[in-house]
């Protein structure tokens, strides 16, 4: 039995062909593993401009949701003014009324 490099004798042109074999098989595993990390590679820069994005976005969010805070909480404060005022039969209208088109709202939504 002869293996490369291991008989008795044997050509060192055998010896080389059995070295180029190997020498072949590394080259194509070295092009696959070199395909694979430039995939690699792609997919971490889309990840990162996605990571990116939604970072803008949830900031853009965050801005939005300060901005709405502050105006519902000079909203709250008119309707506590209203509140320490005589109109309070007024005021329990104007709830009443708010429930009433945000149940209607919802209704419609439901529907749908």
């Amino acid at each position: 039995m002869r293996r490369a490099g291991l008989g008795e004798g044997g050509s060192g042109q055998y010896v080389a062909s059995g070295y180029s074999v190997y020498e072949e098989e590394n080259q194509h595993l070295q092009e696959g593993l070199r395909a694979k990390v430039n995939a690699l590679k792609s997919l971490s820069i889309d990840i990162g401009t996605e990571v990116k994005y939604q970072n803008k976005m949830l900031d853009d969010m965050d801005s939005d949701f300060d901005s709405t805070g502050g105006l519902l909480g000079a909203t709250i404060g008119r309707v506590k003014q209203l509140s320490r005022g005589s109109q309070t039969k007024l005021l329990c209208y104007l709830l009443l009324f708010c429930f009433f088109v945000f149940f209607v709202l919802y209704w419609f939504i439901k529907l749908r």
